[in-house]
């Protein structure tokens, strides 16, 4: 068996999981959450423990287990505490500012860049050169922050550009020029 698949789930006091016929629900104070079950996973409820268990034991079967049961676990955590990504920008003159559904970037380019924020998602820039992603899904939260990321990824020369909070930039030396 799966190690981490066969530990069981605590859960939170605020939180409830629903168990259907073939995926799961999670609800709490931050919002709803549901995970559609691959065949071959079945989901039990004790008391306050959720068990993830396979039927059975396919190498397909086998790894979605542990990852069924890593899905249950953030999103119970993504329905009581949430989930955050942080990033910096690093440059002169870079700027990012949330308005709405929205936010604008001005990174160096020749026009600023206006991003979409799923509605899902909530974007805020407590100061200009910071930008916070908060949400109750763990990988639209990291998405959301990628996608924002990938608009300018941090250079290694200057190390300008976009990067989350406590990325380690390689930095590479520039040209030296010798006589």
């Amino acid at each position: 068996m799966s190690r981490k698949g066969k530990m069981p789930i605590a859960l939170a006091k605020d939180a409830k999981v629903i168990v259907e016929k073939s995926s799961v629900r999670v609800e709490g104070p931050k919002g709803k959450l549901s995970v559609d079950l691959p065949t071959g996973i079945s989901i039990e409820q004790k008391d306050d423990r959720v068990l993830v268990n396979r039927v059975g034991n396919l190498k397909q079967t086998k790894a979605n287990h542990g990852t069924v049961r890593s899905l249950i676990v953030n999103m119970i955590e993504g329905v009581t505490k949430g989930h955050k990504k942080e990033l910096q920008i690093t440059g002169v003159g870079f700027r990012a500012q949330a308005t709405g559904q929205k936010l604008v970037l001005n990174i160096g380019f020749s026009h600023p860049i206006e991003y979409e924020i799923p509605k899902d998602v909530k974007v805020a820039t407590p100061t200009p050169t910071s930008i916070t992603v908060d949400g109750v899904d763990k990988s639209l939260v990291g998405r959301v922050a990628a996608e924002i990321r990938d608009f300018k990824r941090p250079e290694p020369y200057k190390g300008k550009g976009i990067a989350y909070v406590g990325e380690v930039i390689r930095r590479k030396q520039g040209k030296s020029v010798t006589k």
